[in-house]
């Protein structure tokens, strides 16, 4: 069988390029994979996390939704992509309560042009759900908030459910939807019917935990609440996080840490502040806050070991790359994997997760964070270098002075992080994890260091995208153009033996 593409992403961001990916696929007349984070704790997924548990499905379902093949306004596969889509209000949560209460009962305009046997079988599920929230119903402390949920995520919650299984449930989605498995397939980086939440380790040794407190400070952290008590101690690389009583009985074990069970339906991404300093790593923690090493899920590895390219789209660095990066085993399967080439589509501009604003990011960060994610899966890990834009000779061998941790125990000074092999080809840690960065230039967009990227064996392409109020945008048809130059096209097998060019212009 062809060996595949692999796609590292989030939900949101990523959704604009599935079609450069679609394109690129049937170019090289291949499966495509998505593997997607589902650590995400914020809007309707936190509800349904607070009341059922589970893992954060919105990426997976906003990714799913978005692969429906294109079909005519009035078709059904149009009106099964509005419903998935919708969202119940955000300005009442009576008025979403009463929204949702017209779809489970099916006579909401949403179903319109949805056949009655495609309606039943939604609708079971949907019903489904609502018996378990009813249930779970706890007056007045405890009631489901059905503001801004996405019906979409409401589904996956019954379907899971209901089978008790996560992949089941997408697998059922999917097939609704009309997403052709064999062509492209959504996989969660972890195979679990539980929460898996993240924490980020500051460089001024702050913890901040849970994802939407990671990329949204308009929901409170762990850090800046005065009302939960927080305590963090370092043992040899791991923190165990105080907590304090929670009155509100939900679908987390009792202690569970508060700020891992509160409502996160309402932040914004617009306004953006700083954090106090750069995030070194991020790590899965268990409801109590101790750091745990989740195994990958096997299928997203497998999708790894066949694939023939391997691209991190854009994106949050930390929330929706690094998260499926760090998982157990997924950082051998990208050292091991017969790809060749591992491409980096970097953002087109710079968000909270890459600041502050005073300290932003480089291209050069970008990889580095990925292949300190990668060897963090492998129980190896270093911290970043100083920011710096500098290509001088002092950079030429950056990880030489390095040391490698293991469970907090320093190692042997880390080996020299790169040599030059007998085809002259640059070997460096780096180049493990990425070998060429895709970029637009533009102001607000990451610094990219060239020959600093190519000291480790990194090639840069260089694009002219378009401007938009979230920054730079790549234009579909440059991109797709600069993929399948760097893969080569189908059939020329001179383009996969080709001489590593340092800079291509497109």
């Amino acid at each position: 069988m062809k060996r595949g593409i692999c796609v590292f992403s989030g939900g949101s961001a990523a959704n604009n390029l599935v079609d450069v990916f679609e394109t690129v696929r049937r170019s090289k007349e291949c499966l495509l994979s998505y593997i997607i984070p589902i650590s995400d704790n914020g809007g309707s997924s936190s509800e349904l996390i607070r009341v059922f548990g589970g893992p954060g499905i919105g990426d997976v379902r906003s990714r799913l939704v978005r692969l429906i093949p294109p079909s005519q306004p009035e078709s059904e596969l149009s009106a099964i992509s509005t419903l998935f889509n919708h969202r119940l209000s955000s300005t009442s949560s009576v008025d979403a309560s009463a929204e949702w209460q017209l779809i489970v009962s099916g006579t909401s305009d949403l179903w319109r042009s949805i056949s009655s046997a495609k309606k039943e079988l939604i609708r079971s599920f949907l019903n489904l759900l609502n018996l378990e929230i009813l249930k779970r119903s706890r007056p007045p402390s405890s009631t489901f908030d059905f503001t801004s949920a996405s019906v979409g995520n409401l589904f996956l919650t019954g379907a899971r459910l209901f089978s008790g299984s996560f992949e089941s449930a997408i697998y059922l989605l999917g097939s609704i939807c009309g997403v052709p498995d064999d062509d492209v397939r959504v996989i969660p980086s972890i195979n679990s019917t539980f929460s898996h939440h993240i924490a980020a380790g500051l460089a001024n040794g702050d913890v901040i935990i849970g994802q939407n407190s990671i990329s949204h400070p308009a929901a409170s952290t762990a850090l800046d609440n005065p009302t939960i008590p927080l305590q963090i101690h370092h043992s040899k690389n791991r923190h165990s996080i105080g907590h304090s009583d929670h009155d509100v009985e939900d679908a987390n074990l009792p202690g569970s840490l508060p700020t891992l069970r509160t409502r996160n339906i309402k932040f914004s991404k617009d306004e953006e502040e700083d954090l106090p300093a750069r995030i070194e790593r991020i790590w899965y923690i268990n409801p109590y806050g101790q750091e745990m090493l989740p195994p990958a899920n096997p299928r997203a590895l497998a999708a790894v070991r066949n694939s023939q390219a391997i691209i991190y789209s854009i994106g949050s660095l930390y929330t929706s790359i690094a998260p499926s990066i760090v998982v157990k085993g997924m950082g051998e399967a990208l050292r091991s994997t017969p790809a060749r080439h591992k491409i980096l589509i970097l953002n087109g501009s710079l968000d909270r997760e890459v600041g502050p604003t005073s300290q932003p990011y480089s291209a050069f960060d970008f990889v580095d964070a990925i292949a300190r994610a990668g060897e963090q899966s492998r129980g190896h890990s270093w911290k970043p270098l100083l920011h710096t834009t500098r290509s001088d000779d002092s950079l030429k061998d950056p990880l030489a002075s390095y040391s490698l941790a293991r469970d907090g125990d320093l190692l042997s000074p880390a080996p020299k992080p790169q040599s030059i092999t007998t085809n002259g080809h640059v070997d460096s840690v780096y180049r493990h994890y990425v070998t060429h960065v895709i970029h637009v230039t533009g102001e607000g967009t990451p610094h990219v260091d060239h020959p600093r990227l190519s000291s480790v064996g990194i090639d840069c392409v260089k694009l002219y995208g378009r401007r938009s109020s979230k920054g730079m945008q790549y234009d579909p048809q440059a991109l797709i153009g600069a993929i399948e130059a760097i893969l080569g096209k189908k059939g020329d097998a001179m383009a996969l033996s080709r001489s590593r060019r340092n800079t291509m212009d497109a």
